[in-house]
Formats: structure tokens, C-alpha cells, sequence
């Protein structure tokens, strides 16, 4: 497919005037137009240069222009598989998977802590968080006030109180806080109505302030009270343990006297449990419900709150359930005499909920839920909850009323028990809650695409580009509809990639959604422009009309192959930062920009051709049904301007051809060699075509850069600022890089005034509150190495950041609780053997329940083929005076404390995997066997850490950690450590060494590339060294604007390097590929390329600019801002920097002429084509002349006047090596003939006068003859008829030239005389004999 029609051929101008030939892309940049011919002026010794890179150069420019050349003929085509590509591509986002879970998107891959992190999951399921927090901080709203008051605390439980109630409904069951929070087990004693007494007794985990008074027991219920015979009903709010103890012994004894009563007193006393909540003080003395045992009962006075939270509180298992001050009060001063807190910024209180898959595991052996049971199911209900908890509070702090299910109403009525003093406590104090699924669910909404943004960000730069393209002074040539078409290219472009990515299996994320749109628009813009330019500096005379298009893309393409495969490669460089969220960016935008690449070597290229059609059929850019060529004439009105007017160039031929040919101008109202697809004029357009006064006088960047820039950018002093300036910026910049501070807040994840923004705001400045788990694994021998896991657990002391107890240790773990519980038991039964109540043989009635489950335990042997050995009463003890647990029966004992000692084990929080077995010790059970659990797998160990408020403490507190692990790993105990500040801030540990290998991988990347390319390591130095200084530019300004190096940060500059590497690479190459001095070729280069680099760099900008507009701070500052300085750094050095370096250090041009110093030698033409004909030879005429206007003047066009003047033969007489035929002119000569065939019998017209019919005048050089335009024919549908006789032709030729010319032309046997005439005036006429062959070419190249 042909993209211009024939009809509209006739309009074009053949040639290009002579005066501005030697400064033309030819002459000047003639290895960016065609290095084969460059590489031919070095094999005619006519200038030196890098054979190598031109001869590559050549071989990749021959590939594009024939690609060029295939699109432009299957243009059509071509765009109709693209579509159809691209379309099932894009369905391909179908299967996109979003990842949201944290944990997942910023744990390193690949690391140790994705190696924990697995084997955590395989060890305790999918959903490996054995524990979750919900959390509520509540602050004063006037900043200079203190929570240490009753009714700061009293708000506090009126909020608490009335969140922790609600309920919710999901999967036919109704389900409350206590259903999935975690909470102290008691044993089992294997009767139901003591074993339900202690499971309503049973309560939530719950670490708060309100646990030092009495109020603390309304938090805990039972929402039932449990009721004794008698009639007595028991709450937290008025229950004694050790009264309700002697109550049950009193009523239940009786009935069932075998029940070990003294038993269960122990374990209370053990648990710390003996009188609840009924000896601590009342914040409201006056309460009616204060207990009377409470020491401030009936007050005036309230109690002294700050004496109350030093040291923290206790909750009713005094042992378990301590929540240290750190926890609870955040802000704090005290007292330096008394220790004790004077004031405090912030109330904290911490509810603890099981994992989904511990709360799927209690649930699964209950009638509560059905076969359809699932983990999935178990955390919808823990995430449904929370998200009501955040919501009921929220609305009670507004001070709205809030309605509640009939049970939530029975348990707790905010409209009845929030009077109207509690509203008002309430409206004294901000209130604020977090939890896991909240966070969650920020992340979610942050991996949203935001559709009305896109469509913004695509519309500005879409508005650029059709601005940028725009001319309005030439509407033919203008190419806003090429730029609109592009950026819709791009736009499909980005979905296909995406699209793939998802086809490929690449899970999408934030930065998918959010920023990669947006930066792959920017980056494709520039190669847009490249094309665009190249096609607007096109002569679309230049060559056959068939290959306009590969001649853009053999000056163009290379640019754009360069800067898409360095851009590839150091995306594919910034994967290596190891963290998931950012991983993926990267390496899905170097999918796009492959796609990109593709779509600007073939699809664009379709584009450009099709608007080819239009240039040619004079059509005007987005208007094109608008001919502005004919709305400024009227032919009518003024037949007499459309006189048309021929041109001819005469060529030089070969020994074998006798052809004189006549190339015809198109009708136009111009002179004889303006060309009809010239600019318009202003002037011409004003008219039919207005155009402001100010699109006239406005200057252009190429001509900005022509006229001003380059000439103030070389001069030395202004050379030498530029350096100067240039080291003051990279010391300025290395200072701000060595002050860049490791970071990223969690409060920069979330959006800005939020309740989730406030809470971690809050939380960050006054708490600094997390857990971790020191976790143990599997291939150590636990009974054997009990000393060494006594040693590590002591050994977290060490670590600065981890909390105390009130006596400066640690809480207990779960062996040490293991053993004391064996300690007691061994006592029990040294109490029971001295008293003979338990023998070698047998125990008896009166011996006690632990001295007989110790006798049970204390024959184990550990081995399967012999169990029990009841000579070991005597020979082996539970735990021996080391403190170390009976290594043989270690198994045995441990499936009796986990089912015996319930409490003890759910406080320790060991999640032992594999489960411990159960086995439930009967007193009456004679029974000795008890079963050996399974080798430990997985056992952890719980802290809690505070005082963490930066990534630097952050870092530290990981540091310490990593180290003491590795020092028990290297004594064979394989452990880790697990929790949030290791997921989220261990990659800073090595984050500055991923950064260098990253920016090492990537300027390796771009220099390969350029080497690849270019073949000049001198100029890959230079272009290394440039981006290297734009990284620590980068860099530097993070510093100085105050944002902290992350993985984030890292990946932009990374990504940097590929953006500053956009100018640059053009800028060189322009620079290479001219000829000159330095100065005269950076200021060609930038010429050449500032348009486009500006163009690009201003889109970009415009692409990223709708992130500002993000509500998520995290957005605006890590990625607009990073891009904006990146952008704003890589323009300055590619256009400012970089240019100076070069006209300093650059390295020699591709060619350097011998004969001139600006400009290559007029280059010898190619000799001509023969073209064939499947007609006959002997069925025409040898000798019949060529008629004027029979040839369409576009073919005439593309094989006669490919170069723009006569001159080009001058240098090369001999090229034809002709004895017949010597053609010897001069330089710059212009040739203009008209010719006419007569019989050789008449004689020829007047010397130096046209053939027209009577009365009509010779036309002139450059008008047409008025006399002529009607009566005279012109010579585009004058034939004359072929001679009667003989084979003589006479053409007369008008010259106009300033040098001599002298044509030689051979005697022929049938010829007349041979008139030859040279003159060096400015008209003459000479006339000579020339044959015409019809089947052959019609002349040699000569212009």
C-alpha cells in the first residue's frame, strides 16, 4: 500500500534550493543521516574517522530504513495486528492479583527474613499471627493538659466499655470480643459445673491503665454473672477468687468431696489470683458499686492516679497479667526525689486478639460452627469486628448515640450509662484506634487506581503535545494530530504491558496503580518527540516517496533504540533492591518500556505515514478537510497566478545512455524552485488562514538554541562558571548525602488527617510500642539444651530496648514455667513421701493431687518399649538442684503441663508446634502411662519492646537482636527473631549496600549500552561520570529537603540514573555525529536535540504532577517530589552540565573532514538504476523523445532529483569513465531548461528564447510569461510531436549560474551540427543533441 496517491504527487516540488545545501543534516550531521555515506567519504580518503562505529552505525540505520520502509507501505496493516495485539494484551489484566498484605509487599525477598517468615507460616499455617493487637490511645485536646486525672481515665473506660461490647453477625453465629481475644485458659477438672463457673470467670488479655483501680474489672464481665446455689451472682466487679474458692468448697464439697479443692487454691495462688480487683481503689469513690474493701471508699478525695501507674498495673493473675507502665502511659514525667509520675501526655490500652488460625483451630471442635468452618471465615469475623470496634468508637467520641443489638443493650446501654457527665468527659479528650486490619485496609484503598487522575494526567500531557506540535505558521506541516495519536499509543501501550505483567504472573501493588501509569507516560514521551522531530525536519523530497518513513526512523531510530535498552536495563538494575512493593515497579516498567520500544519502531512509524497522505494531499493538521492552500487563492479570480511553471535538472549519464530529462514543477504561485510542500509563509496565509501576530515573532527552542543558548554555553568564562558552579553542586550534594537519615514513617503510609494518621502519629511520639517473638526451631535438642535456652532468654536483657518487670527481669517463658510447675509438684510429693501418704507401690487416699500426679510423672521413663519404671521414685527427680527438667521423660512431662497447667501455658504464649499432647491428670486414675508429645519444632518466646520512635533507634534495637542471635546460632541453637519492627525496618540494615549495587548495576547497564552502540568508551567515561554525579545530586537533594533514605527513595534513584540518561545519551550522540570543533559540535547537538529533551522532560513533569494531588502523604513526598527533583536534576545536566563537559573533554566526531572543517565534502553520486519494462524493445521507438507531463512529476522526482544541485558531479568527472560523454561544471550551479522537440529540417527558435506559440514572450528564469498562461501551452500538457525524419533532437537550455560550464557531448553519425555554449553570465542559452531511449533509466543522479 502506497500511503500518497498518485494525483496528488504533481503538487510536490521536486528540489531543494541550492543556498542552504552545505548546512543541511547531509553536510553537517551526515553520520546521523546516513553513515554509509560517511563511511564512503573515509574509503575515498575525503575525511577519517571511526570506521567501526560507522560501519555499525550504517548496519543498524539499513535495518530501520528498511523497516521504515515496510511499515510505510503496509501502514494499514501494520496498525490492524497492532490493535489486535494490543487489545489481547490488555485483556490480560483480567487475571491481575493485588497484593495488600504487608507483610508481603515489604519483606526482602530472598532474605533471612522471608526464610523465617516461611518457616513460621509452615510450622503454624498460612496465617502465621498468633496474635493481634487492637488498640485505643486516648490524649487530652488541649495540648498542654495531663491524662493523670479520674476523668481522663473514666472516659477511657466509658469508650472502652461501650466498643468492646458490640457484636457481630456473620456465617448464621453470633460473635463478641471474647469469642477471639486472647485470654488466660484454666485446667480442665473434668466436671462440667466447676469447669463452667471458670470459663465465664475466664476473660480477655487486656493491657490497660484502668487494671490499677477497680474500674478495671467492668472490662472484663462475665456479660453473665455466674450464679451459686444460693443465689449469689459473681462479676469481675464484686468477685473475690479466694472468696468464691471457699464458697464452692462449702456448697460443691459436700456433693462431690473427691474434688481437689486445695488443689485448684494452689494453682490460683500460683497464678497470682487471690482477690481480683477488690482491694484497689476507686477512681469514683462515690460509685455505689465501689467495693466496701476498697482503700478510698466514700472519698471526698480522689486517688492519686500518678502514684497508682508508677511501675505499671496488675490484672487479677497478678503473675501474667502485668502491663508496664511504658505500655500504658505515654508522655510521662516524675518526680526525681520519688520516682513517681507527675504528668502524662497519653492514655494507652492494648486488647489482644487470637490469630485467624488459632481462633479456627479452638472453634473447629465446637458445635458453634459447622463442617464449612474455615481460616479464611475466621478472619473475616476478627477483621468485621474491628472495623465495627473503630466505628462505634469513633461515633461515641463525636458524641453520637449509638445503637446496639439486644444482647450488646443488656451488656452495656451508652444511652443509659453515658450520662451526661460522661459526654462531657468525653469531649475533654481525643480518642483514637488501630489495629491490623485497619492498616490493611489503608493499603487496600491505596493499591486503588484512581481513574479521574489518570484521565487528568493523560489529558495534560496530551494538551502538551498538541500544543507542542502545533504550527500554526505552516498548518501542512504542523503534527498536533501525529502527537495526539502518540500519546493515545502510549496510553494502550501502558495497559498491554500492565496487562502482560499480569499474564506473567507479576502481582500488581500500590506502585502499580499509583505511580507506574504515570512514569511510563513520561518516559515514552521523549521518543515521541525524537520521531516527531525527525519526521518535521524530513525532506519529503529527499529520496522516493515510498521511503519517507524509513528515513525517519534511519535518523531517529537509534535514539530510540539507545535510550529505551539503557532505560530497560536500569529498571532491571533497581530490581535489586530486595523489597516487594518496589520490586515489582521496576521490573513491570521495563516490560512497558519494552513494549514502548516496540510500539515506537512499528506502530508509531504507521502514524507517521499515514499523516504523509495527508502532507502530500496539502491538507491542514487536525482540520483535514480544510485545504489551506486553496482557501488563500481563488483560482477563478486570479487564473493568471496559477501559470505553472517546469523545472528541469540536467544529469550527468552514462557511456551507454543519451537522456536529457525534464523534471516539472508543480502549479503554484511560487518561483521556479520553491516547492509546492515548502512552509507556507505567513504572508500567503493571512488571507484564508490567520495567524497571530505573536506565533510569528515567537522564536522556537531549535531556534533558541541556534541563536542564543549554544553560542553562550561555549564561550569560555562561561565555560568556566559552569564548572565551578558544577563542583559546588556535587560538594553541596555529598554533604546532603552524608546527612540523608534512614526512614519511613508508618505515619507517611496513611493518609493525613485520619483517625489511623493521628493514632500512629500519637503512638510513634509518646509510646514506641511493639512485640516480638524470639522463636526457636527445630534440629536442637530441647531436654538437653535446657541451660542454653535459659541462657538466651536471659540473654535479651542486653538488648536496651526490651521491657522489664517492677524487679528489673524479664516475665518467665515457657520452659522456666514448665519447671516451676514440676518444682511444685516435686515438693508436693517429698511432702507426701515423708509423711508415707505415697509409697514405691501405690499412693493413698489422703495423699494430696500434685504429690500423686507427681508420682505419675516421676516413673516415665521416656522410652516407648519400657514406659514405666517406678524405681525411679527414689533414683531421679522431676527437675534436679541445676534446675534442668528429667531430659528422659522431658516429652512426658510436657503433655502434662500443657493440659494440667493451662493458664501457665497459654500465659507464656508459646505456641508449641507440634501440639503438645493432652493428657488430663485424674487422682482416681490409677493409670501410669502418660504420652510422649512429639520433638519441639517451633517454640517462641514473647517480648515487648518501647521507647522505639525512629528508624535509627529502630535499627539499633535489630542490630542487637541479630547479634545475639547469631551468637546462640553459632552454639547450635537455631533461632530468629519475629515482629513488626524486624518486617518493616530490618531492610535498612542493608539497604545502603543494595542501593550502591544497584547504582553500580545500573550506570554498568547504561554504559553497555552506549559501548554497544556508539563503540567510544571515551564517551561512555563521560556519560558514567555524568550520571553518576546526578545520583549523588539525587542524593544531596533528599538530603537537603528532609526525606529519608528508603527503599522507596532508593528505587527513584536508581531510577534516576535511566531518566538523566535520557539527555544525555541524545545530547552525546548529536554530538558525535556532528562535525567541527568541540564548541561548533555541542552547539549542533544542542540545536538538534533541546526540543526534544525539553519536550520530554516537561511531560514527564506533567505526568507525575496528578500524584500531588494524592491524599497519601507517602505519595507526594517519596514519589512527586523524588520525580520532580530527578526530572529537574537530569534536565540541568543534560542541558547545562553535560554540554560543557563535552565541549572540554569531548571525544573526536565519527567523521572529521579533510577538504573543509564544518561540513563533509560534496559527495559523488551513485550511479544510476536501470529500470526494465515488460514491453518489448522492438515495438518502440529507440530514438522517441520524452514527452513533457507524461510522467507523473513524484516519479520523476525520486530518480532525478535526489540531490539538490548540479555540483555534486563536479567533484568526480570521471566517475562513468565515458570517452563519449565529460561533464566538467563548476560548484553551485542551478540549471533551469525547458525543451522542446522540433524536426531537424526546421531550425531551432531564437537564441535564448522559450518556444510558445505566437505572440507569446520566452518565459522568463523565475516567473511565468503572463502572455503565456492561456494561450500558451505550458509544458506540462504540450507535447510535441516525435521528427518525421532522422534522430536528431535539439534542446535549448537556459542557464543561470555563476561559474563556468562546459558540455561535451560525442558526434553521432545521423546528428546535425552540435551546438555547445557556455557562458557565466546570469541567463544564457546553449544548445546541444541528446538521443532519447524510452526503455531506459532517465539519466544519472547529478544535482
Amino acid at each position: 500500500m502506497t500511503p500518497a496517491p498518485e494525483a496528488s504527487s504533481d503538487q510536490q516540488g521536486c528540489c531543494r534550493p541550492p543556498e542552504d545545501k552545505h548546512t543541511s543534516d547531509l553536510y553537517t550531521r551526515t553520520s546521523w543521516v546516513d553513515a554509509a555515506l560517511a563511511l564512503s567519504q573515509i574509503d575515498k580518503g575525503k575525511a577519517s574517522g571511526r570506521r567501526a562505529v560507522l560501519w555499525v552505525r550504517s548496519v543498524v540505520q539499513q535495518h530501520l530504513f528498511q523497516l521504515g520502509c515496510f511499515v510505510q507501505r503496509y501502514a494499514g496493516i501494520v496498525l490492524f495486528f497492532a490493535a489486535l495485539l494490543l487489545a489481547a494484551c490488555i485483556i490480560g489484566l483480567k487475571s491481575a492479583k493485588f497484593e495488600t498484605k504487608v507483610d508481603k509487599l515489604w519483606v526482602e525477598e530472598g532474605g533471612r527474613l522471608e526464610r523465617e517468615l516461611l518457616y513460621t507460616k509452615q510450622q503454624l499455617g498460612e496465617d502465621a499471627s498468633t496474635t493481634t493487637h487492637q488498640l485505643v490511645i486516648q490524649t487530652p485536646r488541649d495540648p498542654e493538659a495531663s491524662v493523670l486525672h479520674p476523668s481522663a481515665l473514666l472516659a477511657h473506660l466509658d469508650v472502652l466499655r461501650a466498643a468492646s461490647a458490640v457484636t457481630i453477625h456473620m456465617f448464621d453465629v453470633t460473635w463478641r470480643l471474647k469469642d477471639f481475644c486472647y485470654g488466660l485458659s484454666f485446667p480442665s477438672f473434668e466436671k462440667q459445673h466447676i469447669d463452667v463457673i471458670f470459663e465465664s470467670l475466664s476473660s480477655c488479655a487486656i493491657i490497660t491503665p484502668l487494671d490499677c483501680f477497680w474500674e478495671g474489672s467492668k472490662l472484663l464481665g462475665p456479660y453473665h454473672p455466674v450464679t451459686l446455689p444460693g443465689g449469689s451472682h459473681w462479676t469481675w466487679k464484686n468477685l473475690n477468687p479466694q472468696e468464691l474458692l471457699e464458697q464452692m468448697e462449702k456448697t460443691f464439697g459436700i456433693q462431690d468431696p473427691s474434688f481437689p479443692y486445695r488443689t485448684l487454691e494452689d494453682f490460683m495462688k500460683r497464678a497470682g489470683i487471690t482477690t481480683g480487683y477488690q482491694y484497689k481503689p476507686c477512681l469514683n469513690p462515690m460509685d455505689p458499686e465501689c467495693p466496701e474493701t476498697a482503700p478510698n471508699k466514700g472519698s471526698p478525695y480522689p486517688p492519686n492516679i500518678g502514684s497508682e501507674l508508677t511501675g505499671g498495673c496488675y490484672g487479677y493473675a497478678s503473675r501474667f497479667m502485668h502491663s508496664p507502665e511504658e505500655l500504658i502511659v505515654g508522655g510521662a514525667k516524675f518526680n526525681t526525689s520519688s520516682g513517681h509520675m507527675l504528668r502524662a501526655k497519653a492514655l494507652q490500652t492494648v486488647i489482644q486478639l487470637v490469630g485467624p488460625n488459632d481462633m479456627f483451630e479452638y472453634w473447629q471442635r465446637s458445635y458453634k460452627v459447622d463442617y464449612k468452618w474455615t481460616p479464611a471465615k475466621a478472619a473475616a469475623i476478627i477483621n468485621a469486628w474491628q472495623k465495627k470496634f473503630t466505628d462505634v468508637l469513633n461515633r461515641l467520641v463525636q458524641g453520637e448515640a449509638v445503637q446496639l443489638g439486644p444482647e450488646e443493650e443488656h451488656d452495656f446501654n451508652p444511652n443509659k450509662e453515658l450520662n451526661q457527665s460522661h459526654m462531657a468527659r468525653l469531649s475533654n479528650f481525643k480518642v483514637v484506634s488501630f489495629s491490623s486490619s485497619s492498616l490493611d485496609e489503608l493499603v487496600a484503598e491505596f493499591s486503588e487506581l484512581s481513574i479521574p487522575k489518570l484521565a487528568a494526567g493523560y489529558l495534560l500531557v496530551l494538551v502538551y503535545a498538541a500544543c507542542a506540535l502545533i504550527q500554526l505558521e505552516d498548518v501542512v506541516k504542523s503534527q498536533s494530530a501525529v502527537g495526539i495519536a502518540g500519546v493515545f499509543l502510549i496510553g494502550l501501550t501502558v495497559t498491554a504491558g500492565l496487562g502482560v505483567c499480569a499474564m506473567l504472573g507479576m502481582p500488581f501493588n500500590a506502585t502499580t496503580t499509583q505511580i507506574l501509569p504515570f512514569l511510563a507516560l513520561g518516559l515514552g514521551m521523549s521518543d515521541l518527540f525524537l520521531l516527531t522531530q525527525a519526521y518535521a525536519d524530513q525532506d519529503h523530497n529527499h529520496g522516493k516517496p515510498a521511503e519517507q518513513t524509513g528515513h525517519v526512523l534511519k535518523k531517529a531510530g537509534i535514539n530510540v533504540l539507545l535510550g529505551s535498552l539503557s532505560k530497560i536495563g536500569v529498571f532491571f538494575a533497581a530490581a535489586i533492591i530486595p523489597i516487594p512493593a518496589l520490586r515489582n515497579m521496576p521490573l513491570q516498567a521495563a516490560i512497558l518500556m519494552l513494549f514502548h520500544l516496540l510500539s515506537m519502531l512499528f506502530v508509531m512509524p504507521a502514524l507517521i505515514s499515514f499523516d504523509l497522505m495527508r502532507r502530500r494531499a496539502m491538507r491542514s493538521d487536525l482540520l483535514c478537510y480544510q485545504d489551506p492552500v486553496r482557501s488563500q487563492s481563488n483560482a477563478a479570480a486570479k487564473p493568471d497566478l496559477i501559470r505553472p511553471i517546469r523545472q528541469s535538472i540536467t544529469r550527468a549519464l552514462p557511456p551507454d545512455r543519451h537522456i536529457v530529462t525534464t523534471v516539472l514543477a508543480p502549479e503554484a504561485t511560487v518561483g521556479a524552485w520553491e516547492r509546492a510542500d515548502a512552509p507556507l509563509k505567513p504572508s500567503s496565509l493571512e488571507d484564508g488562514w490567520p495567524v497571530p501576530a505573536c506565533v510569528k515573532k515567537c522564536p522556537s527552542l531549535k531556534r533558541l538554541a541556534q541563536s542564543q543558548y549554544g553560542p553562550t554555553i561555549t564561550n569560555p568564562a562561561v565555560k568556566a562558571i559552569v564548572m565551578l558552579l558544577l563542583i559546588v553542586v556535587l560538594v553541596l550534594s555529598g554533604f546532603g548525602a552524608l546527612r540523608l537519615k534512614d526512614g519511613l514513617e508508618l505515619t507517611e503510609l496513611v493518609p493525613a488527617e485520619t483517625d489511623e494518621h493521628n493514632f500512629l502519629s500519637v503512638q510513634r511520639d509518646y509510646f514506641g510500642f511493639y512485640s516480638m517473638y524470639a522463636v526457636t526451631q527445630n534440629g536442637f535438642e530441647y531436654p538437653s539444651g535446657q541451660k542454653l535456652l535459659h541462657e538466651y532468654h536471659n540473654a535479651f536483657l542486653q538488648v536496651e530496648k526490651v521491657l522489664r518487670n517492677d524487679d528489673g527481669g524479664l516475665p518467665p517463658f515457657w520452659l522456666s514455667l514448665f519447671r516451676d510447675w514440676l518444682i511444685d509438684l516435686q515438693n508436693a510429693f517429698e511432702r507426701d513421701w515423708h509423711e508415707n501418704r505415697i509409697t514405691t507401690e501405690r499412693w493413698f487416699s489422703n495423699a494430696s493431687d500434685q504429690g500423686i500426679l507427681a508420682y505419675k510423672l516421676l516413673v516415665q521413663t521416656g522410652r516407648v518399649e519400657h514406659p514405666i519404671d517406678k524405681s525411679l521414685l527414689t533414683r531421679a527427680k522431676l527437675v534436679d538442684n541445676a534446675g534442668i527438667i528429667n531430659p528422659r521423660a522431658f516429652y512426658n512431662y510436657l503433655s502434662a503441663w500443657t493440659a494440667n497447667d493451662a493458664l501457665s501455658y497459654s500465659a507464656s504464649q508459646a505456641n508449641l508446634r507440634p501440639e503438645p499432647k493432652m493428657w488430663y491428670h485424674e487422682a482416681s486414675d490409677y493409670e501410669l502411662k502418660i504420652p510422649k508429645s512429639q520433638p519441639i519444632a517451633y517454640a517462641q518466646m514473647p517480648f515487648y519492646l518501647h521507647d522505639l520512635h525512629d528508624t535509627a533507634a529502630m535499627k539499633d534495637m535489630i542490630k542487637q537482636v541479630r547479634k545475639l542471635c547469631a551468637k546462640f546460632e553459632d552454639k547450635g541453637l537455631p533461632n530468629y527473631p519475629i515482629g513488626i519492627p524486624f518486617m518493616f525496618w530490618e531492610q535498612y540494615l542493608g539497604l545502603r549496600q543494595s542501593l550502591a549495587v544497584a547504582l553500580v548495576v545500573a550506570l554498568a547497564a547504561v554504559s553497555i549500552t552506549i559501548l554497544a552502540l556508539l563503540l567510544n568508551p571515551w564517551m561512555v567515561l563521560l556519560v558514567a561520570i555524568t550520571l553518576a554525579s546526578c545520583a549523588l545530586q539525587v542524593l544531596g537533594m533528599l538530603g537537603a529537603f528532609g526525606i529519608p533514605l528508603s527503599a522507596v527513595t532508593g528505587v527513584i534513584t536508581v531510577l534516576g540514573v535511566g531518566i538523566a540518561a535520557q539527555p544525555c545519551l541524545h545530547i552525546s550522540l548529536s554530538f558525535l555525529t556532528a562535525i567541527g570543533n568541540r564548541n561548533r559540535r555541542v552547539r549542533l547537538s544542542l540545536e538538534h536535540m533541546m526540543a526534544p529533551v525539553i519536550h520530554g522532560a516537561a511531560t514527564a513533569l506533567l505526568s507525575v504532577v496528578m500524584l500531588a494531588f494524592s491524599r497519601f502523604d507517602f505519595i507526594v513526598k517519596y514519589f512527586f517530589l523524588s520525580l520532580l527533583g530527578v526530572q529537574v536534576v537530569s534536565l540541568v545536566n543534560g542541558l547545562l552540565f553535560f554540554p560543557v563537559l563535552l565541549s572540554i573533554f569531548g571525544p573526536m566526531a565519527m567523521v572529521v573532514p579533510h577538504e573543509f572543517e564544518d561540513r563533509i565534502s560534496t559527495p559523488t553520486p551513485s550511479p544510476p538504476r536501470k529500470r526494465r519494462t515488460s514491453q518489448p524493445s522492438s515495438t518502440r521507438n529507440p530514438r522517441r523523445p520524452i514527452v513533457v507531463g507524461q510522467q507523473s512529476s513524484s516519479q520523476n522526482c525520486a530518480h532525478h532529483c535526489r540531490e539538490p544541485s548540479l555540483s555534486t558531479i563536479s567533484e568526480e568527472p570521471n566517475s562513468y569513465q565515458s570517452n563519449t560523454h565529460e561533464v566538467v561544471v563548476k560548484p553551485e550551479l542551478v540549471v533551469q531548461t525547458m525543451t522542446h522537440h522540433y524536426h531537424h529540417n526546421h531550425p531551432p527558435p531564437a537564441h535564448g528564447v522559450a518556444s510558445c506559440p505566437e505572440g507569446c514572450p520566452a518565459a522568463a528564469p523565475k516567473v511565468a510569461p503572463q502572455g503565456c498562461s492561456k494561450g500558451c501551452p505550458s509544458a506540462a500538457n504540450t507535447s510535441v510531436p516525435p521528427p518525421q525524419t532522422g534522430h536528431m533532437t535539439t534542446t535549448r537550455v537556459t542557464a543561470t549560474a555563476k561559474f563556468k560550464v562546459e558540455v561535451h557531448t560525442p558526434a553521432l553519425a545521423a546528428a546535425g551540427p552540435i551546438n555547445t555554449s557556455a557562458s557565466t553570465s546570469s541567463s544564457t542559452s546553449s544548445s546541444m543533441t541528446s538521443t532519447s531511449d524510452e526503455s531506459g533509466d532517465s539519466g544519472g543522479r547529478l544535482s
